[in-house]
């Protein structure tokens, strides 16, 4: 799906975080009391994605009890096979499990667990790749069978700075895997403030697990720190973007292809680039308000 389309369709958006943990793994809190913290801060659905490990107890954290008030759950686990270029366990989101999905035998490879999980109908996504140091080696494994790579993980900027997977997103574009988007998340643990810092916009239509599933399998969201893409036009060679106020607008591709609007007192709300520079290729749209928070529409393919 082109990364304008979402602004088209039908639908109404939901705000989620789709990585996060709680005491059935390495969290600091009760699913439970991860749910209410999310409800607490306005969210629309979450997914605890404990650690699919055996010494948790392959959790499939069960949330289903924790739907209500205008607040649903969404049943999923990060996944774990070895060994990535680094000799150490992949970590991979899936999104959307059920919750009698088999654990890996022990000489399952990512390829193939991750392929399980897509076929069991989960959202799979590469997770936290600057975190893990993953090479395009790493990716090219994953491209064919994810439908995502994480672009931003609040945790990992706050213990270790490396919280931007775009880089790994961006060459695997480059390479001709058009069907991947990029995705925003807090991979909160709760032991720090690691919560808030970055979700989807997911356009579908109702607050309801497969609903929810359904549109970010389609490539049908976009991600945010804090500002707001409110519409997104194609006229001719041209762009036009209107968003909540921002610094900077721009449109990045290929190497270091970029097109960009710029306010000096960030109170822009609107701008047009052309996308003359990107036919027959791709971009994305990044935002960025006046305290540096981001927003990222996934991959357009202009013309």
């Amino acid at each position: 799906m082109d990364g304008r389309e979402v602004f088209s369709t039908e639908g109404q958006y939901f705000r989620g975080n789709i990585h996060t943990h709680s005491t059935r793994s390495d969290g600091a809190y009760s699913p439970e009391e991860v749910c209410e913290h999310y409800r607490a801060m306005g969210y629309d659905f979450l997914c605890l994605s404990d650690h699919f490990l055996g010494e948790y107890g392959f959790p499939i954290t069960d949330t289903n009890g924790l739907h209500g008030g205008g607040f649903t759950t969404i049943l999923g686990a990060e996944i774990h096979a070895p060994k990535n270029s680094q000799g150490e366990i992949w970590h991979v989101l899936a999104c959307g499990l059920p919750a009698d999905f088999d654990p890996p035998s022990p000489d399952e490879r990512m390829e193939a667990l991750a392929r399980r999980a897509r076929q069991a109908g989960a959202f799979v996504g590469i997770a936290h790749p600057q975190w893990s140091s993953l090479t395009i080696e790493d990716g090219r494994a994953l491209a064919g069978i994810g439908h995502a790579v994480e672009i931003w993980n609040t945790g990992c900027a706050l213990e270790t700075g490396r919280a931007d997977g775009t880089a790994l997103l961006d060459q695997l574009l480059n390479e001709g895997h058009r069907h991947l988007t990029g995705y925003a998340t807090d991979d909160a643990h709760l032991k720090i403030p690691d919560s808030g810092g970055g979700w989807m916009m997911v356009k579908a239509a109702a607050n309801e697990p497969q609903a929810l599933v359904s549109a970010m399998q389609a490539g049908r969201y976009y991600s945010s720190q804090g500002p707001t893409i409110e519409a997104v036009e194609t006229a001719g060679d041209r762009l036009s973007v209107k968003t909540s106020p921002a610094r900077m607008i721009s449109l990045v591709g290929r190497g270091s292809r970029a097109e960009t609007a710029f306010s000096a007192d960030g109170a822009m709300t609107a701008a047009e680039l052309s996308l003359e520079r990107f036919l027959g290729d791709w971009c994305r749209l990044v935002v960025s308000d006046r305290d540096g928070r981001l927003a990222w529409s996934n991959p357009i393919f202009p013309g």
